[in-house]
């Protein structure tokens, strides 16, 4: 099993990773620069006393909230967190419109682990009054939904239909307005709201998906073709997963490549299974095991939304083997297979949870 530490660190590269993509950086772009890791505490306390005579440094609290995000990974300590989280507070409340602001670096977790409710709380009431002061700058509003979009995505939804009335065709608003709709979707109650998200996520994603190349093509692929599925659009859905697919294999050394192996054969599996293609569905199921896994997958685990509709035709050994495949990437995931795993040997189905997505 991993330590704390490489499971807090596989968290972090997950939810980069996972701003990355929401961010649509294109072929020709990268994501900027954050301030670099590798202060030393002697810097960090250096720089904190420097504070004192310059406290709108917006730079020197970039650097510290990067150390002080880093160095809380590797020692869990809550005294480090809420010195994050003070310089966090200054810069929603002083510079809510900078890039830093919708960084992983500067989003604090409603949880005692890695974040802290009372933090998270203030922060949002920050950001809905700056928002308040500063809702015509696009900027502003688009960082507060990033900062709501995990665990407040009706709250991000409403901060960015404002920042599409005042950019209507930013690819990137758009996109996050997309994923807001999806990510209700993954949680809506009957199957018909669902769809209905998910149709509204397509409908955004289409006004701006047609003429993305490149590697940000590759990079939105796999939501489109999930998104498209859950909407009842198989053909687009199938589409894409071929195509998602394809790319792939011109970019095996991507961070994505891992996700897009996984999710383009999901995809391609379920749409089998809808056609009464049991065979080809496993076979899928089969590919989507042989991932070699990445940043979220090692963390967040695989998707078994496939795996739960074979095991409802029958189909027990196909998931067993699944499962064995699942582990040489999921090491942080190792219990809830072993423990699924006996679930199934014995005739029953597992709960799968948070690792059923659509």
């Amino acid at each position: 099993m991993k330590s704390l530490v490489e499971v807090m660190r596989l968290l972090a590269l997950a939810i980069a990773l996972q701003f990355l993509a929401l961010n649509s950086y294109g072929q020709e772009k990268e994501r900027p620069v954050l301030p670099h890791y590798g202060l030393s505490s002697s810097e960090a306390k250096a720089l904190e006393k420097s504070l004192i005579d310059h406290p709108g440094d917006l730079a020197m609290r970039e650097h510290l909230i990067s150390y002080y995000f880093e160095a809380e990974i590797e020692s869990r300590s809550p005294e480090l967190e809420q010195k994050r989280e003070q310089h966090i507070l200054w810069l929603i409340e002083h510079h809510p419109e900078c890039e830093f602001a919708r960084s992983p670096e500067a989003f604090i977790m409603p949880t005692e682990a890695g974040g802290s409710p009372e933090g998270y709380a203030n922060a949002k009431q920050l950001w809905l009054k700056q928002v308040e002061l500063r809702g015509g700058d696009p900027r502003v509003l688009i960082n507060a939904a990033h900062f709501a979009m995990l665990f407040d995505s009706k709250l991000a939804e409403g901060f960015l239909e404002r920042a599409l009335a005042i950019n209507p065709d930013d690819a990137s608003t758009l996109t996050l307005l997309a994923r807001t709709y999806e990510r209700q979707a993954m949680t809506a109650r009957t199957p018909d709201e669902t769809a209905a998200l998910a149709r509204k996520a397509m409908q955004i994603r289409e006004r701006s998906f047609e003429k993305v190349q490149g590697n940000e093509r590759f990079y939105k692929l796999s939501d489109v073709a999930k998104t498209a599925l859950a909407a009842g659009e198989d053909s687009e859905a199938e589409k894409c997963a071929n195509e998602l697919l394809h790319m792939a294999e011109e970019r095996k050394g991507d961070w994505n490549y891992g996700n897009a192996v996984h999710n383009g054969n999901i995809v391609l599996g379920r749409i089998a299974l809808k056609r009464g293609d049991v065979n080809s569905a496993k076979q899928h199921l089969a590919a989507a095991g042989e991932t070699p896994g990445s940043p979220q997958l090692d963390s967040f685990g695989p998707n078994m939304m496939l795996a739960k509709e074979l095991l409802e035709k029958g189909e027990r050994d196909a998931v067993l083997a699944y499962f064995q495949d699942c582990a040489k990437f999921w090491e942080m995931g190792r219990d809830e297979l072993k423990s699924w795993t006996t679930t199934v040997k014995a005739g029953g189905t597992p709960e799968f949870g948070a690792n059923l997505r659509y």
